[in-house]
């Protein structure tokens, strides 16, 4: 079977389900928002760190990029829904190829206008203190951020895929990033720099002395989590019944 075809009945999909664009609307709003808060505040602290700054509002932002990964899956779970998908496209692995990529596509879009949203508003806040970033720091800074979003989304969607429920998917992430990330990352030092949110997030910064890694390896320890969950999820889906 055609991949076209079955990529614009996922993207229907997406595009119909109103919680989904609803969560990237949500991206977008969270991420801006906090960003021009984290612009406002107080930049006398000696490591201050313009670019992190800016973009500071990804952290509680990528929420929402979960959010959709984990959700565009599990709303395949409802009773007999797989089953139609499936009944449409017998290859699961077809069908989930398509599904990850309507997850990563928009994703990935509305990230960068994300980025470059937060960066402009925060900026703005910074005044002075943001005048020694560089155009290559600003460009890496938002191109990364919006590969980081689309990465985690497409990590919360083989995971959704495995555990078969977004409740599941949302309710092991969601602490793992605000809570569990943090205390790991200050109890084992630089094991932290390999969970897949800590190296993605060197991408946003500006200075990364102390990580083991740098923006862009930083980035592809986070691609190649994301790969395993859906390797995970692809075989979970090939394994187990409709």
């Amino acid at each position: 079977m055609e991949l076209t075809p079955v990529l614009r009945s996922e993207w229907l999909k997406i595009r119909t389900l109103r919680s989904l664009p609803g969560t990237l609307l949500a991206l977008f709003a969270a991420t801006t928002a906090f960003s021009a808060i984290a612009g406002a505040s107080n930049t006398s602290d000696p490591g201050f760190d313009p670019l992190f700054m800016a973009l500071s509002g990804v952290v509680p932002g990528q929420i929402a990029a979960v959010s959709f990964g984990a959700m565009a899956v599990s709303s395949e779970f409802r009773p007999g829904a797989l089953r139609l998908s499936l009944a449409a496209v017998p290859q699961r692995g077809s069908w989930f190829a398509a599904k990850s990529a309507v997850i990563a596509v928009p994703t990935l879009l509305v990230g960068w206008v994300t980025a470059l949203a937060a960066l402009l508003v925060a900026r703005a806040g910074l005044g002075p203190a943001a005048d020694g970033l560089t155009t290559g720091e600003q460009v890496r800074g938002v191109v990364g951020c919006g590969v980081y979003l689309m990465l985690m989304a497409l990590f919360a969607a083989g995971l959704a895929a495995l555990l078969r429920s977004g409740t599941a998917t949302l309710s092991l992430l969601i602490p793992f990033i605000l809570v569990v990330s943090f205390v790991i990352g200050d109890a084992t030092g630089t094991v932290a720099d390999f969970l897949p949110d800590k190296a993605g997030q060197l991408v946003i910064r500006g200075t990364y002395a102390g990580s083991s890694l740098g923006p862009w390896s930083g980035l592809a320890v986070t691609a190649l989590w994301t790969a395993a969950a859906l390797l995970a999820g692809a075989w979970s889906l090939r394994r187990r019944d409709a």
